[in-house]
């Protein structure tokens, strides 16, 4: 009886070490391949010629960047958490008219045959014009900085969400359709009932590629900032000044950010769509 008690004592106080070990392969694995990976980079930064620092010269040139973050001292002499959230804000901005633009057009394009054909050469064109190319037409047609960074952002995003939605839209099953028919369902019956419930997976694939593109146009979006608070801009003073450490710091920054978007939208995603 005394075992017992024990055994049920012990089921009950380990939960927490039960989940522990199932994340065990999950974490290992990722966190060997980045340890070697950091030792080849600091091993190559050791060769002669070579003049990018190395994972351990890194730290120690952006050890005040790293331990204060948060600090503000003018509008652009401010801490990398700041940096990155002034351009999480126009992401945002950039990305929400990019999906509402591109579901539109994209259940539009879906639906309407005359107008894929009338608007897909177009779509095709312009989806390959890379974001940096975005950025001289921005500022000569909106003149101002701010908005024409928000519009590299769209631009740049736009792409995947609206042609993901057109897949969506035109890969509804057709009993779905007939059905509508019997039922005699009105069109705004047939919208919310049929159309985006079948099309809404391809959806949120265009939208999980897009956030991504979205947050890579940044760098683009800011360079032409001058004087404005921004990750991308960071990168460029930093570079003008010969500073590649904080560089590199603020790429691996951008990388763990774009990785964060991405399981945001995963998790969006397992939330809204029925399993």
């Amino acid at each position: 009886m005394t075992t017992l008690q024990r055994r049920t004592v012990k089921t009950v106080q380990n939960p927490w070490m039960a989940k522990v070990e199932k994340l065990l392969p999950e974490i290992i694995p990722p966190a060997i391949a980045i340890a070697i990976l950091l030792v080849i980079w600091q091993l190559f930064s050791f060769l002669p010629g070579v003049t990018l620092p190395g994972p351990i010269k890194v730290v120690q040139d952006t050890w005040i960047l790293i331990g204060w973050p948060f600090y503000r001292k003018s509008e652009t002499d401010v801490g990398l958490f700041w940096q990155i959230l002034a351009s999480l804000q126009r992401v945002a901005i950039g990305y929400f008219f990019a999906a509402v633009v591109g579901i539109a057009l994209g259940i539009l394009v879906g639906t309407n045959k005359m107008m894929s054909k009338a608007l897909d050469p177009i779509f095709q064109l312009l989806r390959t014009v890379p974001p940096l190319a975005w950025v001289p037409i921005a500022l000569a047609a909106l003149q101002k900085n701010e908005p024409a960074a928000l519009f590299v952002i769209f631009i740049t995003a736009i792409w995947p969400i609206l042609i993901n939605t057109a897949v969506g839209v035109r890969q509804i099953p057709q009993d779905y359709n007939n059905v509508a028919k019997v039922l005699q369902l009105n069109k705004k019956k047939y919208f919310f009932k049929i159309l985006i419930p079948s099309a809404l997976p391809y959806i949120f694939t265009g939208l999980r590629i897009a956030i991504g593109l979205a947050w890579l146009a940044i760098i683009a979006a800011e360079i032409v900032m001058s004087g404005v608070a921004g990750i991308g801009f960071f990168i460029w003073d930093s570079y003008q000044a010969n500073k590649i450490s904080e560089v590199i710091l603020a790429l691996i920054y951008i990388g763990i950010v774009g990785l964060l978007l991405d399981k945001l939208m995963a998790w969006i995603q397992t939330k809204i769509l029925p399993e």
